[in-house]
């Protein structure tokens, strides 16, 4: 396996971007029933993050850099990371959520991933407008996460995707091992094997030739 794949979102880290900003403008209630909707595959995902993103609409960009500088990585997913570099293997990020504040969380760790595709919250006048632009709003994890392995020259059978919700669905279903992080019962079909925590992802990677 040389292309691992990661959800952000409730993988990489246990923090929800669209919650952490909703806070900064006293939306994260209603954002968490939307969120909660979309994750267990009542409504679609693109539906979800514009319905979300449009109660953002006004926040300041002083405030929306507040809630990325709270998104941080979960406990020893850094250490994942740094290993999977260090055996030379492609690591990517494909998440729904925003550059900024994956971006953020990983200067804060002080690690790199080798591509990251998501969306971005685009300002005007130094506000959110509400809308989100990105891959991966009608875009879906699958095409991803195809596009990056023709890229990188990896074979589909030669990816890991790891991911928790509905929206990983699509890669988890295409990835040569599909590994589901404490997944949402809807996503438990389609995962090969499931972990609760990144160091059993670690010893499963091992266990796997991965790492």
């Amino acid at each position: 396996m040389t292309l691992v794949a990661f959800d952000f979102d409730g993988t990489l880290s246990d923090s929800e971007m669209t919650v952490l900003l909703g806070e900064q403008c006293g939306v994260a209630d209603q954002m968490e029933a939307i969120t909660a909707q979309a994750m267990n595959d009542e409504i679609g995902y693109a539906e979800s993050l514009r319905g979300r993103c449009e109660l953002l609409e006004g926040l300041s960009q002083e405030k929306a850099e507040a809630a990325f500088d709270q998104v941080v990585l979960r406990e020893d997913a850094a250490l994942v990371i740094e290993a999977l570099n260090e055996a030379g293997v492609h690591t990517a990020i494909l998440t729904g959520g925003f550059e900024r504040g994956v971006e953020r969380a990983l200067e804060k760790a002080d690690v790199t991933v080798d591509s990251i595709v998501a969306n971005r919250l685009p300002m005007d006048g130094g506000e959110l407008t509400g809308e989100v632009e990105g891959p991966l709003i009608e875009g879906t994890k699958d095409d991803a996460l195809e596009d990056l392995a023709g890229t990188v020259g990896v074979e589909m059978a030669d990816t890991v995707a790891i991911g928790d919700g509905a929206n990983d669905l699509p890669m988890l279903e295409v990835a040569g091992l599909s590994v589901g992080f404490d997944p949402k019962p809807a996503v438990e079909p389609a995962c090969d094997t499931i972990v609760l925590s990144m160091a059993e992802l670690h010893g499963l990677l091992e266990a796997e030739g991965v790492l």
